[in-house]
C-alpha cells in the first residue's frame, strides 16, 4: 500500500480522496509545529512513499539554526519524493527561494496536487 505523508495544512479533501484509492496517508510535523511524526524520523520502515505539504512548513522559523535543507534531511537520505504546493504562477520565485534546496522537491499547483500524487 501506497502511504503519502503530510504536513499541516495539507487538504483534508486530497488526503480523504487518497484514502478512498486505497492509499495511507501519516500526519507529519516540522519540528515546531507538533502536527504529527517529526518529518526527520522518518525511516525505511515507515514505508512512504511521497511527502506533500505547503512550502512555507520547511521553513523554520527566522532565528531557527536549520533551514529547509535540514528539515527534509530525512526525505533525502531515504530517497522519499517531496511534493511542495504553491501555485503555478509563483513556481519561478519557488525555485529561486529553494536555490539548491531543490533536490529531490517538485513544485505542483493546488490544483494538480491529487494527480502528481496518483502517478
Amino acid at each position: 500500500m501506497k502511504r503519502i505523508g503530510y504536513l499541516e495544512g495539507t487538504d483534508p479533501g486530497l488526503l480523504s480522496k487518497l484514502v478512498l484509492d486505497g492509499m495511507g496517508t501519516m500526519p507529519l510535523g516540522n519540528g515546531w509545529d507538533g502536527h504529527g511524526k517529526y518529518i526527520n524520523h522518518l525511516t525505511n520502515e515507515d514505508n512512504v512513499s511521497a511527502v506533500v505539504g505547503y512550502l512555507h512548513k520547511i521553513f523554520p522559523p527566522e532565528g531557527t539554526a536549520e533551514g529547509p535543507r535540514d528539515v527534509l534531511f530525512s526525505c533525502r537520505t531515504h530517497k522519499i519524493p517531496v511534493y511542495l504546493i504553491v501555485p503555478k504562477a509563483k513556481h519561478k520565485a519557488a525555485r529561486s527561494y529553494l536555490k539548491q534546496m531543490a533536490e529531490g522537491v517538485t513544485l505542483v499547483d493546488p490544483s494538480e496536487v491529487y494527480d502528481a500524487l496518483t502517478k
